[in-house]
């Protein structure tokens, strides 16, 4: 230990153990190696004490910080402490340095004394350091009542822009000491001693508040003593040089005193070294070795953090095997804050080649930890993770091997955008970065540049990436890395429509198809700007560059895919999923480029291949997409618009016309339809259902035709069930472009009344087919009924709409009877029950998704109708008792429905709950019988849900005072309903519904168990007061629950 003789007694700090600092750390020391050696720097150096008192040493105290030689400092620092002075800043920091030194060489006792008083001040807020007091500070250091480590009211962890300010002009007032004092004092085997020795015994303090501080001094310090011996070991370097220069000089021009000189600045600047050294040794034993493990990660993480300064600083020393092991160690650290300052360090090394090279054997210890660090559970640690890879990658092609690299392909479709960014990265500079001497002298652009190789590369990647079909995410990975190779449309083009010269292997229909939706991503991520759905949190505000950049590529993508999209659409034309994704190109488009740019031809020939994609397909995303184009071309806001809309018109003509031939054919009586006409009249309907979502199709009164059909079809009772379920569809858009027209102010009353009549009529067509026995057109039917029923609800006067009043539509008794019987029948299943796996497929994990999700969406069109009163409140309750055994499939959306319907009626929502149980309790009986066992799993299932209910009524009891009121008032009503089935003075059927509602009475106010206590004697005989059998443990047990806190 560090100690001047003559403040012996200021400064006693007695030894502590490690144990209790580092016994909630996750790190250990493989090599036991770190004990303390205990030994003093004047003992190491082998040199007189360090507490022999300069001259001109004194008590008194002399103008120092206030003033220096007689004279006010300058800018209000007169009468201010160092502490003070350092929570202004930097901009006092030299000249408060430069006088500290000039008062150090006046009374070095008092300008420590005054340094004392700062690193006091720093550790203990309120504490100031005084000559006489000193050792009250070092006795209370170690005291137990004294660690404030809780509640953070030391500098370091106080909140606030003042204080994180004050952090960094606390360091950067150690590295300006230690530069101004680096040619003389620090040499003096007085400060430095002192100093050293002082924060070597705070930061082996059980006060967190010492500990924290002292570590972050000895680390700036150490730092700082780094840059100084850095400096002497290029002083020596040159020295050195210097003196074998002149040396090899002839004897006639030899100076034999500039050697001798040169000889003796090497010996002080190698005996400096030595200390500085020694200095560097005694902190990095007596600090880092033993707080690089603290039990407060803030601690470890500054450890951390300065040894990978060293190690950048002054490489020579610090960049071998017996520092890096501490960062390897650490980075197994239980803390992100921790590991995220090792992966920094490392990446500050790798970021030099010359370093990097020289950490190969560190690397091939530790890469397997850096490369499981890219599945961190902190995303920032994953992400520095995975770029430090990216350096290692840059260092060495060989470091990493294909597995390594694997492992960070695949995070290129992560949800989070940082981690998927900088795998990106690692993939463009794995991939695409290596240039070789055969692709120089390759063309820009088109199907022979590098380019076009390395947009193959991408396609072969995107497929072999079997996992995810997500080509959103890939290129979104890619975007701020290879823009220019996404952006690069022209070789995409010359890809797909160009025929490859001879020797070069073309890509197959497979690697065509990954092209397009490559392609159609990078678009609608250069057109759009903002990150896939999924990832990213919404739409940011562009700048004005990337605005100007937003604009240019689309004017690009507007003149260059005007072109080419017919001709790829003619290529492509029978090809389901590339037409799909070329359709969605469109609408990218600048459309008033079309008329600037003279491309009206190219307009005529997209509108003609569009007419050719839905003649030959009846695919729905197909249709739909057409559909949608012919949408977006037709705005009156451009000129192109009569040019549209005249073949939009000759294309619906056609498409009516064939489907009222087709139909007339169809329903003829007598004859049995073949398979064409079925097909026939099927994919038009299919054309016509996908135009009419998009397009008004009233003029062609396409509800009588369709009305007809499906009335055939109930007839009949053999009508093709697609042809049903596009009918529906059909009729419903009818139904909907109906109204946007009634919607309108200017509309006729005769147009109102033609819609009721057709919705009415429509909708009892509907329930008709609820009870089809096909599936999918009982499910098609629901569907429909539900959206018309929300629809044509009592909302529909909202928002001063009242004229639409006749249009009002409710449900009548049996209508709600049947949609709750279809939700039972067709929801409430258990998995293996449902036959109808997707497309008739075998039952694996994919349909069986597919089929959960169809059924959820149908529970939510049902559970919409409850919530905006469009049903009675009370159907729900036989969705609501589904609510545990179906917890895992539909729990979100039964609870979500409980807490909508309490904010429309709290009354009414509690007797539905005590409804739904009252249901339970009754098939119970009827499944059981009169003798009811209170342990059965049914009687607990119902307990067990009871108590659900009663957790979603919340913590604030009058808000729910009246509900829950009623929710008893029922219950006990019920349970005293019925008589027992063995004759008088038997309980009750069902006096076990009390055990039940026993689970809301810790729901109930004082004042309310009282009236509810009240309310259940009403109910009670004499003779049942007294009882005490089992069998009568129900009431006992609800009377006691009412008794509880009640008066």
């Amino acid at each position: 230990m560090i100690a001047a003789q003559d403040l012996h007694t200021e400064f006693q700090f007695p030894q502590e153990t490690e144990s209790q600092l580092s016994s909630d750390t996750d790190l250990e020391d493989p090599d036991g190696k770190n004990a303390k050696t205990g030994k003093g720097l004047a003992a190491r150096r082998g040199k007189k004490a360090l507490g022999d008192k300069a001259k001109g040493g004194g008590a008194g105290r002399v103008p120092g910080l206030g003033r220096v030689n007689g004279h006010h400092q300058e800018n209000g620092m007169e009468n201010m402490t160092l502490f003070e002075v350092v929570k202004v800043g930097k901009s006092a920091t030299q000249s408060v340095v430069d006088d500290w030194i000039e008062a150090y060489k006046h009374d070095r006792d008092v300008a420590l004394l005054d340094l004392n008083q700062l690193l006091h001040s720093v550790f203990w807020l309120q504490r100031r350091c005084e000559r006489r007091n000193v050792q009250k500070h070092a006795e209370l250091r170690n005291h137990p009542e004294n660690d404030r480590g809780d509640s953070g009211d030391y500098p370091l962890t106080m909140s606030g822009p003042q204080w994180k300010k004050f952090r960094i002009s606390f360091s950067d007032f150690i590295a300006v000491l230690v530069r101004q004092c680096q040619y003389s004092i620090i040499y003096d085997e007085y400060m430095m001693d002192m100093v050293i020795s002082l924060l070597t015994g705070l930061s082996d303090s059980q006060v967190r508040a010492f500990r924290h501080t002292s570590t972050l001094a000895a680390m700036k310090l150490m730092t700082a003593l780094v840059n100084v011996a850095l400096n002497l070991s290029i002083n020596m370097d040159n020295t050195q040089r210097q003196y074998e220069a002149e040396r090899n000089k002839v004897v006639a021009k030899r100076a034999n005193d500039r050697l001798e000189l040169l000889l003796q600045k090497r010996k002080e600047l190698q005996e400096n070294q030595d200390e500085i050294e020694n200095m560097m040794n005694a902190i990095f034993k007596g600090v880092f070795v033993h707080r690089y493990r603290d039990a407060i990660a803030e601690i470890r993480a500054i450890c951390i953090e300065e040894i990978g300064v060293w190690m950048k600083l002054y490489s020579d020393a610090f960049l071998n095997d017996s520092y890096l092991k501490y960062v390897g160690w650490t980075m197994h650290d239980k803390q992100g804050e921790v590991r995220l300052k090792c992966l920094t360090a490392l990446q500050g090394l790798f970021y030099s080649r010359e370093l990097g090279a020289r950490l190969e054997l560190f690397t091939s210890r530790f890469k397997d930890r850096i490369v499981s660090m890219t599945l961190d559970k902190e995303y920032d640690v994953a992400v520095q993770a995975i770029k430090l890879l990216t350096l290692v990658l840059q260092s060495s092609d060989e470091v990493l091997t294909a597995e390594d690299c694997e492992s960070v392909y695949h995070l290129v479709y992560s949800a989070h955008r940082p981690i998927a960014v900088s795998a990106g990265e690692f993939l463009f500079k794995k991939l695409f970065s290596h240039q070789g001497p055969e692709d120089e002298g390759l063309p820009r652009r088109g199907r022979q540049s590098l380019n076009g190789s390395l947009i193959k590369t991408t396609v072969f990647f995107f497929l072999e990436s079997e996992l995810h079909e997500h080509g959103a995410y890939l290129v979104d990975s890619l975007w701020e890395c290879a823009s220019e190779l996404l952006k690069d449309w022209e070789t995409m083009i010359s890809l797909l429509l160009d025929e490859p010269i001879p020797g070069e292997e073309a890509l197959n229909d497979r690697q065509e198809t990954a092209l397009v939706e490559i392609m159609l991503c990078a678009i609608r991520q250069a057109c759009e700007c903002h990150p896939p759905v999924g990832r990213g949190t919404g739409k940011r505000v562009l700048t004005a560059k990337e605005k100007k950049t937003q604009l240019d590529d689309r004017t690009r993508i507007t003149e260059m895919f005007a072109v080419a999209l017919p001709l790829l659409l003619a290529k492509y034309c029978v090809d389901i999923d590339k037409v799909t994704n070329l359709l969605q190109i469109p609408k990218y488009f600048d459309l008033d480029i079309y008329t600037t740019g003279r491309l009206e031809k190219h307009l005529d020939a997209l509108l003609r291949q569009i007419w050719e994609v839905q003649d030959k397909h009846t695919d729905t995303e197909v249709l739909e997409a057409c559909s949608t184009t012919y949408h977006y071309f037709c705005n009156e806001e451009f000129t192109i618009y009569n040019r549209v809309d005249i073949a939009r018109s000759q294309l619906l003509d056609e498409l009516v016309d064939k489907f009222n031939r087709l139909l007339e054919d169809f329903l003829q009586e007598g004859e049995e339809p073949d398979e064409d006409d079925v097909y026939q009249v099927l994919s038009t309907l299919k054309k016509i259902s996908a135009f009419h979502n998009a397009h008004d199709l009233s003029k062609w009164d396409l509800f009588t035709s369709n009305y007809r059909l499906l009335n055939t079809g109930l007839q009949n009772g053999d009508m093709p069930e697609q042809i049903v379920i596009h009918a529906m569809q059909c009729t419903h858009y009818i139904i909907l472009w109906h109204l946007a027209k009634v919607s309108d102010s200017s509309s006729l009353k005769g147009d109102m009344a033609t819609l009721r009549k057709q919705m009415r009529a429509f909708c009892l067509m509907c329930q008709r087919y609820l009870n089809s026995i096909n599936t999918a057109v009982k499910e098609q039917a629901f569907t429909i009924l539900c959206d018309l029923l929300l629809i044509f609800s009592h909302q529909i006067m909202s928002s001063g709409r009242e004229q639409l009043e006749p249009l009002v539509y409710a449900p009548d008794s049996s209508l709600q009877a049947e949609l709750l019987n279809f939700i039972l029948d067709q929801v409430f299943i258990d998995q293996d029950d449902d036959s109808n796996s997707t497309d008739g497929q075998p039952d694996d994990e994919a349909s069986k998704i597919e089929a959960l999700h169809k059924r959820r969406n149908l529970l939510s069109a049902y559970c919409k109708l409850i919530i905006y009163n469009v049903v009675e409140m009370n159907t729900g309750a036989d969705i609501f008792k589904q609510y545990m055994r179906y917890y895992n499939d539909y729990g979100d959306i039964i609870k979500e429905t409980m807490s909508k319907t309490r904010q429309i009626d709290k009354v009414q929502c509690a007797k539905t709950l005590v409804l739904s149980l009252q249901t339970l309790f009754n098939e119970m009986l009827s499944d059981l019988g009169f003798n009811i066992d209170r342990s059965s799993s049914a009687f607990c299932g119902i307990k067990e849900l009871a108590r659900r209910f009663s957790l979603t009524f919340g913590l604030d009891q009058m808000k729910t005072r009246e509900a829950i009121a009623m929710l008893h008032k029922d219950g006990i009503e019920f349970a005293f309903k019925e008589p027992s089935p063995h004759g008088e003075g038997s309980p009750p059927l069902n006096l076990a519904f009390l055990d039940i509602l026993s689970e809301f009475s810790s729901k109930l106010i004082r004042q309310d168990k009282r009236t509810v206590h009240m309310y259940l004697e009403r109910f009670m005989t004499f003779q049942m007061a007294l009882q005490r059998e089992d069998c009568w443990l129900p009431l006992i047990s609800y009377r006691n629950s009412l008794q509880v806190g009640g008066d």
